[in-house]
């Protein structure tokens, strides 16, 4: 599975993109998030406060309770605001 950060959330985990895979347990965008945040304290610090980040799952953007498999392309990103 390919993980994609931008802007502030790239930021506190330290990295732009990471391959990862997760346990089958791990099922859906709130599961992966919860299980990133164990991979480092700067995953931690990103997902700490779950509402506050927005994610896509093969360039769809989807709810937590959205699916993951492997091979998925998932971004994580702040909510965006347009003027």
């Amino acid at each position: 599975m390919q993980v994609l950060y931008f802007a502030w959330v790239r930021q506190k985990v330290g990295v732009g993109q990471e391959e990862v895979s997760p346990p089958p347990e791990v099922a859906d965008v709130a599961g992966l998030m919860r299980w990133l945040s164990g991979r480092s304290p700067g995953h931690a610090a990103a997902f700490a406060n779950a509402r506050q980040v927005r994610a896509a799952v093969n360039q769809e953007f989807c709810p937590p309770d959205h699916p993951v498999r492997p091979g998925d392309e998932v971004a994580f990103f702040p909510p965006v605001t347009g003027g």
